[in-house]
């Protein structure tokens, strides 16, 4: 259980129901990270005008790293709910969510690339506490992606991060977007948030 219950529709700003009734339509659920953070209306919508801004922004690294390289993060902190919803967003962009299981042997794994390997290690490395970044490390991807690309790579990873030790003091695990076929949480019958565990 979270450490703060989420907001309920019910007793929701109106500012609140509009960020409620936005991800109920675009994730089949509101994500329990927002309902919690709706204690503090203003400090959510910095973080959902943030989180559009980035997925907006970031365009210059190849399909499905940006997504692998947060998933590994997410995986390496131990947020279950990060690890669920990413796995959920994977899946609905058509990438392949069955080598996630192969994540913890990326190194040695045929399931993923140089250049992968390369990122996840990055990863890694960003995560670990104190950072382990070398210089090595970050001239290699520099001289793949450009700066554009390792700067955008380190901006997910250390957005991530954020995302996830957050979650982790709050209490947030996973909450079912990769239960079922669907890969996604019902929408509650009642339109309420739903604070439950699928």
């Amino acid at each position: 259980m979270p450490r703060i219950a989420g907001v309920p529709t019910a007793d929701a700003t109106w500012l609140t129901r509009i960020a409620y009734w936005f991800a109920r339509r675009r994730f089949g659920a509101v994500p329990e990270p927002v309902t919690i953070v709706a204690h503090h209306p203003k400090l959510m919508m910095a973080s959902a005008r943030h989180e559009l801004a980035v997925e907006k922004a970031t365009t210059v690294l190849p399909t499905g790293l940006g997504d692998l390289v947060v998933y590994r993060t997410a995986v390496r902190l131990g947020c279950s709910w990060c690890i669920d919803f990413g796995t959920m967003l994977q899946k609905h962009q058509g990438l392949d969510i069955e080598r996630l299981k192969e994540i913890h042997d990326y190194a040695t794994s045929p399931s993923y690339t140089e250049l992968e390997r390369l990122a996840l290690a990055y990863a890694d490395a960003m995560t670990d506490t104190p950072t382990s970044v070398t210089d090595e490390q970050f001239a290699e991807l520099d001289r793949r992606l450009g700066h554009r690309g390792v700067l955008e790579l380190t901006y997910l990873i250390a957005l991530e991060n954020m995302r996830a030790r957050m979650n982790h003091a709050l209490g947030i695990t996973d909450q079912g977007f990769t239960s079922g076929d669907a890969c996604r949480v019902p929408v509650p019958p009642d339109a309420e948030v739903r604070t439950g565990r699928a």
